[in-house]
């Protein structure tokens, strides 16, 4: 909301400066097509105003230049920030899944083992149908 107030404010005083520079430029020539002078005073004036317009508009038009250039800065900037961070993240995210993955690995490769070594004893075993019965209700 700030920035948007910010934002208004500055394209207000933009205007403003824009509205009381035309009309600086207008009421200047009319003072000077108006005012009763002699033809050669009048050109004069009319040349002064002109160079005096002209330095005006080259001081706007660098003040414009440097405020665009101080934005181009600052965006580039924030973007470059908020990519490092997007970076960061995205790699200490590829780090715990990568983490993660091996946990899970190393468990099934307990659990492999585990159920192996089970078969085994159980191939070990004397089988002995009367015992097989046994074994089903103690297990179930």
């Amino acid at each position: 909301m700030s920035n948007n107030n910010n934002n208004n404010q500055n394209i207000d005083s933009k205007d403003f400066m824009i509205g009381a520079l035309v009309g600086g430029m207008l009421g200047a020539a009319a003072a000077l097509l108006l005012a009763p002078k002699a033809g050669k005073e009048l050109r004069s004036d009319l040349n002064e105003q002109a160079v005096y317009l002209k330095d005006k508009s080259n001081e706007f038009s660098h003040l414009a230049r440097e405020k665009s250039s101080n934005i181009v800065r600052t965006v580039s900037e924030q973007s470059n920030q908020v990519a490092t961070k997007v970076k960061d993240l995205t790699s200490n995210l590829r780090k715990d899944i990568d983490k993660w993955r091996a946990k899970e690995e190393e468990n099934a490769s307990e659990l492999y083992g585990e159920i192996t070594d089970d078969i085994q004893d159980e191939k070990t075993l004397d089988y002995d149908p009367a015992n097989e019965q046994e074994l089903v209700e103690q297990k179930y």
